[in-house]
């Protein structure tokens, strides 16, 4: 079984063959991934409202995904809406917040209240961090008493930073998707990081999903460790059925 706990839904602002469901599913069957969570494009890069409500719409039409409810930490008024709205359907299970797009960095103000609400929830969280971004999110994570943070990309090239943030909070977990994919890098993180916080997220459909499989295969893990990377921590951080 695999889950992949970073992808995307819905077309990106640039030319790419990929804006309908049915694209995730294809490139889902080929790489034998069999669940998806996502967060939509819209809703991540231009906005949340109008991006989240498009894919509660297609999440009521297959099983293959699940959602992330996109957050602007500028607007928390309107990602309060947004939960009261459409957590109540069960099809989302987690939030997204990408710091670049919404210009709110991990160590903002903006996003401490952002991840205050989250925690009060009790709804996991995945951040978009990049080089020293996932220390920080490691320190806001330990700050808050119930806050399940996934440092998305794992801090980028720069591994040793997120070996380093797994230290500071229990609550984190890290998930290898990357542009960027220097060798070793997965397997450097996995031998020095409790196996219970690595997930697998592949940033589909921006990244061929063949990144982050390669990735975890070269990484050459211990077969209950690899069960965890590829689900069974997925499972039980969002709480999902397993086989």
């Amino acid at each position: 079984m695999i889950i992949d706990v970073h992808a995307h839904w819905g077309p990106w602002f640039f030319a790419m063959n990929v804006a309908d469901v049915s694209d995730n599913v294809q490139v889902m069957e080929r790489y034998g991934i069999d669940l998806q969570i996502v967060s939509a494009t819209e809703a991540v890069i231009y906005d949340p409202r109008t991006g989240n409500r498009r894919l509660a719409d297609v999440l009521t039409r297959t099983d293959r995904l699940l959602g992330y409810l996109a957050i602007n930490p500028r607007d928390l008024a309107a990602a309060e809406d947004d939960i009261a709205e459409l957590l109540p359907t069960g099809r989302f299970v987690g939030a997204k917040i990408h710091t670049d797009y919404t210009d709110s960095p991990v160590g903002s103000p903006q996003m401490r209240d952002a991840l205050t609400l989250l925690d009060e929830l009790d709804l996991p969280v995945l951040v978009h961090t990049w080089d020293r971004a996932v220390l920080e999110l490691a320190q806001l994570c330990a700050e808050l008493p119930r806050l399940r943070a996934i440092a998305g990309h794992m801090g980028g090239t720069d591994s040793h930073w997120a070996v380093e943030a797994t230290r500071v909070c229990p609550r984190l977990y890290l998930e290898p998707s990357c542009s960027h994919a220097p060798a070793g890098r997965f397997r450097q993180v996995a031998e020095q990081v409790d196996p219970h916080r690595l997930l697998f997220g592949t940033d589909s459909t921006l990244i061929d999903p063949a990144v982050a499989l390669g990735a975890v295969a070269a990484a050459r893990l211990p077969t209950d460790v690899v069960e965890r990377v590829m689900w069974r921590n997925a499972a039980e951080l969002f709480a999902l059925p397993t086989p």
